[in-house]
């Protein structure tokens, strides 16, 4: 029998535990061990390793399938982890992330490869810039980079403009979708509980411990602002994962018990990618500006299927406070096609040769941000007992990128700091 749909919940995939009927709000309850809250590629990457270590694993995931959100609304960049301030959470994870990523990938047989990236100073003022990325990846364990003079670097990619470039040999690409694929079958043969359609609307720390409240999430759909909706099953676990992405720090701020001193303010920012319409690509290595703020660029990728894509751009969202909007996924990720005449002349920096109508819009995805414009850019904040004071209850907040990257070694984080 499966363990929500018995009690009225769809897309559930294994039933786990006994059923208990308690008396807050009515809701049955049901005891679990330890529950992640968000299937994207970090959430399922923690459900994994959670499994390996023994763990009675729950998934909950709102949308009707597995990485909808920004898992699925990325670049696909395996990056290296150049960028990052040294000791920081997103230089250590990014590093050892790439490095399991890469074994994985190889070991399961998920389409990935090595590419290579070029980071290129297209004026006099951006090349002292290389030398101090050179220097801050070395800081980070990064020290196969190459710097080069224009000259080396257009022999390598003819039709690329630069004075100076930035080669990292181990970036590369990855299928995100056969990735998270693999990772949901590991879990799910280790006796992990995939749990679709199911929003949890909050929670709290009860007499019994930590309480998360559960509905289907077209119930959700019912309730404008997301006020006044009726748990219909209280999970009552021992270990409880907010791998939620977008709506990491709103479920957070309904989860009563918890200080929200300790809840940082959410920033989102959509990027969106244009796709070049030539069938044959330009480049051969992936091609990247100098960071700009509230990201690393409009750059250069090509997929698996050799199809180029450029960007993303920065645009701050404001007012993001609908709950069911945060919950349920509901951004709007349309791709205004007139963002395309600021692309042309910020790509034709680098690539001269760009030509009028090439540009076709692609899609957009939106990043979980803890710094907003013109601030500097925030570290993931992984945050346990020992800084909130609850018990079991881990929240993840502004796991942006190099959150793909960084999957397994967020995952091997926590399982070894928390467990």
């Amino acid at each position: 029998m499966l363990l929500l749909r018995r009690l009225g919940l769809a897309g559930a995939r294994r039933r786990r535990g006994p059923a208990a009927r308690g008396l807050a709000s009515g809701a049955p309850r049901e005891a679990a061990d330890a529950v992640v809250v968000g299937a994207g590629v970090v959430g399922l990457a923690l459900a994994r390793a959670l499994a390996m270590a023994g763990r009675e694993v729950v998934v909950v995931e709102a949308a009707p399938s597995f990485g909808t959100g920004t898992s699925s609304r990325n670049s696909e960049v395996i990056h290296a982890g150049i960028y990052y301030p040294p000791r920081s959470l997103k230089a250590n994870l990014c590093v050892r992330g790439k490095e399991m990523l890469y074994k994985y990938c190889a070991e399961r047989g998920v389409a990935h490869k090595q590419l290579g990236k070029l980071i290129v100073a297209t004026g006099a003022a951006e090349t002292g810039k290389l030398d101090m990325l050179l220097m801050n990846a070395k800081q980070n364990g990064v020290n196969d980079l190459q710097l080069m003079e224009g000259s080396q670097a257009m022999e390598m990619e003819p039709e690329l403009r630069c004075l100076k470039a930035l080669l990292s040999p181990s970036t590369g690409i990855v299928d995100s979708h056969s990735f998270m694929l693999s990772l949901l079958g590991d879990a799910e043969n280790l006796g992990t509980t995939i749990s679709y359609n199911t929003a949890v609307i909050g929670g709290h720390v009860g007499y019994e411990g930590l309480e998360l409240h559960i509905c289907e999430s077209k119930e959700l759909q019912n309730h404008p602002g997301g006020s006044h909706v009726t748990p219909q099953l209280v999970l009552l676990p021992k270990l409880l994962i907010n791998s939620a992405g977008l709506s990491a720090i709103p479920l957070a701020k309904r989860f009563h018990g918890l200080d929200q001193a300790f809840v940082p303010n959410p920033h989102y920012a959509r990027g969106c990618y244009f796709t070049l319409s030539q069938s044959k690509s330009p480049f051969s290595h992936l091609i990247y500006p100098l960071p700009e703020d509230g990201g690393i660029g409009v750059h250069v990728t090509i997929d698996l299927n050799g199809l180029v894509r450029f960007g993303p751009d920065v645009e701050w969202l404001d007012g993001v406070e609908d709950l069911v909007s945060c919950f349920l996924n509901r951004f709007d990720y349309s791709v205004n096609p007139t963002r395309g005449s600021v692309f042309y002349p910020v790509v034709r920096k680098y690539f001269p040769n760009l030509k009028d109508g090439s540009l076709e819009p692609g899609y957009s995805g939106i990043r979980p941000k803890l710094s907003g414009p013109g601030q500097p850019p925030s570290d993931f904040f992984i945050q346990g007992q020992d800084i909130h004071g609850i018990p079991g209850l881990v929240n993840l907040f502004g796991i942006e990128s190099p959150g793909l990257t960084s999957s397994l070694a967020i995952a091997e984080h926590i399982v070894s700091r928390y467990l």
